[in-house]
């Protein structure tokens, strides 16, 4: 009988140790404990050097901290895009990131997603199935940029100039910010004229499109647009033509790498906007957004609106090279 009591008890006190040291579950670990955590993140479009600099950033910064990432571009195709995000929930993530080419589109894919417990990050739309939606004030992004271009404008060019506007209007919250950028140039600088508005999202499309609006107004001074794939092409369309002058200037959004160098180098680029900051500090406050719904807490904010912050040449070395 001795026996058999000590062999009980030792008996309880493994089952006691196994039970301390098994799997962790996350819905009760504290913030800061997202360790392992498993990420997918689905965006419109890789050959955007935007979008390209954003995954790399967060790859790195969620393998710090213990977790994965695999990152996908659907090419804008809304079709593909659901078919990613079955294919992560199928993987078994545990949260997800998406950049929606059809906000209404995936709204299905996501509500079974979370369904299934794996929460979800939307990145520029708010969508009614995501736990968290970081968002942009488009028309207020738009007309900063064009703010900025209608200065130029007034103090380089005598208030008149010709002016382009690279937009997308496929997308509701690029449709924003193009209006944004024409408000601001026809409201505060009147007498210049918007000759050319057309659709470029990535190099290759600015300057295909810049080509063709040198070609048919070969005075256009003044080129803004809603993105750094514009902007990038844009710049590169302008060396080629020869039409970087000290009066001729490209205005957006996104601060790439590619534009802040060309801004850096007295380039055409002459202002563009980083919106939270350097490619690493977003990365890192995707971390906390992924931290914070790992960790099991309520969130306070569904929406998340980001930063809009202007580089010139006065602060590009902020950002440069960062």
């Amino acid at each position: 009988m001795k026996n058999l009591l000590s062999g009980g008890f030792l008996l309880l006190i493994a089952i006691g140790l196994t039970a301390g040291c098994g799997p962790k579950d996350k819905s009760s670990a504290g913030k800061g404990e997202a360790d392992g955590v498993r990420v997918g993140m689905t965006v419109q479009d890789l050959s955007n050097p935007t979008w390209a600099g954003y995954c790399q950033a967060i790859e790195k910064e969620i393998a710090a901290h213990g977790g994965s990432l695999s990152y996908v571009s659907c090419e804008s195709n809304a079709s593909k895009q659901i078919t990613q995000i079955e294919n992560f929930v199928a993987s078994g993530v545990d949260v997800l990131i998406v950049h929606p080419a059809d906000p209404a589109g995936v709204e299905f894919a996501l509500k079974q997603a979370r369904q299934k417990g794996i929460k979800v990050i939307a990145w520029d739309d708010n969508l009614e199935n995501a736990d968290i939606a970081w968002l942009i004030d488009n028309h207020k992004l738009g007309y900063l940029i064009g703010e900025y271009a209608a200065k130029w404008i007034n103090e380089k060019l005598g208030g008149t100039a010709e002016v382009a506007i690279l937009n997308y209007p496929q997308l509701p919250i690029l449709l924003a910010r193009g209006n944004g950028i024409r408000d601001a140039v026809t409201e505060l600088a009147p007498d210049a004229q918007i000759v050319a508005e057309t659709s470029a999202i990535n190099p290759a499309e600015g300057i295909a499109k810049m080509e063709t609006v040198f070609q048919s107004n070969p005075n256009v001074k003044v080129v803004c647009s809603i993105g750094g794939g514009g902007s990038v092409g844009a710049n590169e369309a302008a060396k080629a033509a020869g039409k970087i002058t000290d009066d001729f200037g490209i205005f957006a959004a996104d601060a790439t790498q590619p534009e802040l160098t060309a801004l850096k180098n007295n380039e055409g680029v002459r202002m563009t906007v980083t919106i939270t900051g350097t490619n690493k500090q977003i990365a890192e406050r995707i971390w906390e957004m992924v931290d914070e719904l790992q960790s099991g807490e309520t969130i306070e904010t569904k929406e998340v609106y980001r930063e809009l912050i202007p580089v010139t040449k006065e602060n590009v070395d902020q950002y440069l090279n960062q």
